[in-house]
């Protein structure tokens, strides 16, 4: 017969087993030798983020069919495993593959460094394309192609351009902070400068060295630099890491910088990391694909207009980009073949009416 003491603890441990989770979460609990553990996991968010993932997988399979040469679905599942012929391996792996790579790695980077600045901001207007950052990469970028007395890499020298432009915009919006159009106001003209700063660049070397900088200017996968997708992957999987490990901080900084410091967030420390890890993303992004800013607008939109607004929905933004570059390159390789159009231009085709639709509709609060 166990004593009171006993029982109470029995009594508890069943009560704490039949804790029903709160609306729209799933509740999943399990016993270690610390004692009771749980996980909430938000219905919406788990099936928005296997959904998009679902979505990315079948238009990979698609990228991967299409082209001068189209391939059936299922001898590219075939190729991928190494059991194709020679010439369909050839052209599913060396061929596609490695762009795809590149359109997910790009768009993923893009998207995820956009929700990040446009959290930092408040503003969803707060992309990195927007507020100069690409057009600072780009720029240093092309200098380092065109061989300006710099000899330093690609993805080196964006990250320094990125860096740049960021501390520029800072400057000169003048103690605001990231809130506020002041903010974004001297972010486009930041943008503008080294907008031009490039075409001259552009203007004063020989067509063959302007040729092979052009990429950058417009947005392609076409020129990848060799070891840039590497860098770039290590940073996007360290980067989605981080980020989300500062999920909680920004959710917070959604609000007022007083209540973020009533629930224990060090406001000027979170934003000085988002705004680190959001340049260096961007950065690594344009020295592979160039200035795609449209992605960071279009992803983090997708993302938040199927996700709750309990929280930044930062994964879910992050496969949102990664299928919109796969998208918009797959339309740029195959609507016009054998023209091909570089991906930086379908996209702000497409981000161009959607930029305008933000602008226009009723404004309301961005929490």
């Amino acid at each position: 017969m166990p004593s009171s003491a006993e029982r109470l603890t029995i009594d508890s441990q069943q009560s704490s087993d039949k804790v029903l989770p709160p609306t729209g979460f799933w509740r999943f609990g399990w016993r270690s030798a610390n004692g009771d553990k749980s996980i909430l996991l938000e219905q919406r968010g788990v099936i928005v983020n296997v959904g998009l993932l679902c979505a990315l997988l079948l238009v990979c399979v698609i990228y991967l069919s299409l082209g001068s040469v189209k391939v059936a679905p299922l001898e590219v599942l075939q190729a991928l495993l190494g059991n194709a012929d020679m010439m369909t391996a050839f052209v599913v792996q060396e061929l596609r593959l490695p762009r795809l790579a590149a359109a997910c790695c790009t768009g993923a980077a893009f998207a995820l460094a956009g929700i990040l600045m446009q959290t930092l901001a408040r503003n969803r207007l707060a992309t990195p394309g927007i507020i100069g950052i690409d057009n600072g990469a780009t720029a240093f970028a092309v200098a380092s192609v065109i061989g300006l007395g710099v000899s330093i890499a690609p993805p080196a020298m964006a990250l320094a351009g990125a860096t740049t432009a960021a501390v520029l915009t800072f400057g000169l919006s003048a103690g605001s902070g990231t809130q506020g159009y002041r903010f974004i106001i001297a972010g486009i003209g930041v943008g503008a400068v080294f907008g031009a700063i490039t075409q001259l660049m552009l203007a004063r070397v020989a067509i063959d060295t302007a040729n092979a900088a052009y990429p950058w200017t417009v947005g392609s996968l076409n020129a990848r630099p060799s070891g840039a997708l590497q860098l770039l992957t290590l940073g996007l999987v360290l980067g989605l890491a981080a980020a989300l490990a500062l999920a909680r901080s920004l959710t917070l900084l959604r609000f007022k910088d007083a209540t973020a410091r009533g629930l224990g967030v060090s406001v000027r420390r979170r934003r000085l990391e988002v705004l680190l890890l959001s340049v260096a993303l961007t950065g690594l992004a344009v020295a592979v694909a160039g200035p795609v800013g449209m992605v960071g607008l279009i992803g983090p939109e997708i993302a938040r207009s199927l996700s709750s607004s309990r929280r930044v929905p930062i994964l879910a933004a992050t496969l949102a980009g990664a299928l919109v570059m796969v998208l918009a390159d797959l339309a740029g390789r195959t609507l016009f073949a054998p023209i091909e159009i570089p991906v930086g231009i379908v996209t702000a085709v497409v981000g161009g009416p959607w930029l305008l639709w933000i602008l226009m509709r009723p404004q309301r609060s961005f929490t």
